[in-house]
């Protein structure tokens, strides 16, 4: 049995296993849960992120305007699951996730700057005020994705290195930060290694800390006759030494089947940005953005991902 090292969270949304489903991660019955209708003048929601908040919780929700502009929001929620956002841009950029430190929320997200992509990062206690810090990966990178708390006394970031185009590179890497400010001590985490992740790999959403190591949603990309499927993958890594990875599903976890995952502005997209994790009952909800349209919830336990990665493991 698998333990989460975290908090409770008694409000956690949840919805049963379907009777007769074998497989570790299986959907909300009522997705999606926010799309366009959510928000005045928007052309799609989708690639967000949330956390519990006071007494519900709070989020972070890529925008993609009606002029085509990408943009962030913050949104509340009393349930997780049905969603207040406001109209307010806080940033500009795209496909933010968000990691409350020591009662801080650090949001990192993809900015946009004249030079390429950078991994932008700001701070809030109440998600109203924000400070913006320094770029944490500069010129070119995306998914920039912060551990929950530091190891070994460092802020730790997991990132995907990558150029102005949207394909090369498919690598996950981490890096350290004593301040968050200077970043470096860069390492290797993992490649694409397997048929449904063969274009590339990034990180998701904020690791989920268990007894066993760090556990890492992630997404892998396959390139086919008709363009890139996003799915997502699970790994454990060493929770010392979090580039080292212990065990990684072979196959995926959760991959583009229904309607909304298969038809929207991007087709065939699952791409996991949040994964909220109740130390008590084991269970795990994990929010993804779904055909670059709209944001959907799926569920699992630490023990179902946690066994599927060790029963199809590719680490020998």
């Amino acid at each position: 049995m698998a333990k989460i090292i975290g908090k409770e969270i008694p409000s956690l949304p949840w919805q049963d296993k379907p009777e007769g489903y074998r497989y570790p991660v299986w959907r909300y019955s009522l997705n999606p849960i926010v799309t366009r209708n959510n928000l005045y003048f928007s052309n799609s929601i989708f690639n967000s992120a949330v956390v519990p908040f006071r007494d519900g919780f709070a989020g972070v929700f890529r925008a993609d305007m009606r002029t085509r502009d990408q943009v962030i929001v913050t949104g509340f929620s009393s349930d997780a699951i049905n969603w207040t956002l406001n109209e307010k841009q806080i940033f500009k950029g795209y496909d933010p996730r968000i990691c409350e430190i020591d009662g801080v929320y650090y949001l990192t997200w993809v900015k946009l700057t004249d030079k390429g992509t950078v991994i932008g990062v700001a701070k809030t206690k109440d998600f109203v005020d924000w400070e913006e810090l320094e770029p944490a990966s500069y010129p070119v990178a995306r998914n920039g994705v912060l551990f929950p708390r530091k190891i070994n006394g460092e802020y730790v970031m997991m990132i995907r290195p990558c150029d102005r185009g949207h394909t090369p590179y498919g690598d996950i890497f981490l890096m350290h930060s004593k301040d968050m400010v200077y970043w470096g001590k860069y390492r290797f985490v993992m490649s694409p290694v397997n048929n449904w992740e063969m274009t590339k790999v990034g990180a998701g959403p904020t690791p989920i800390e268990t007894d066993e190591g760090w556990l890492v949603f992630y997404h892998g990309v396959i390139t086919s006759c008709n363009g890139f499927t996003y799915s997502m993958g699970a790994a454990l890594l060493d929770k010392d030494e979090p580039w080292k990875v212990l065990h990684r599903a072979d196959s995926y976890l959760l991959a583009p089947h229904e309607y909304y995952e298969c038809v929207g502005d991007v087709p065939n997209v699952v791409f996991p940005c949040a994964a909220m994790a109740d130390s008590k009952t084991g269970r795990i909800a994990v929010y993804y953005g779904a055909a670059d349209t709209s944001v959907a919830l799926a569920f699992t336990t630490v023990d179902d991902t946690v066994n599927y990665i060790k029963e199809h493991d590719l680490i020998k």
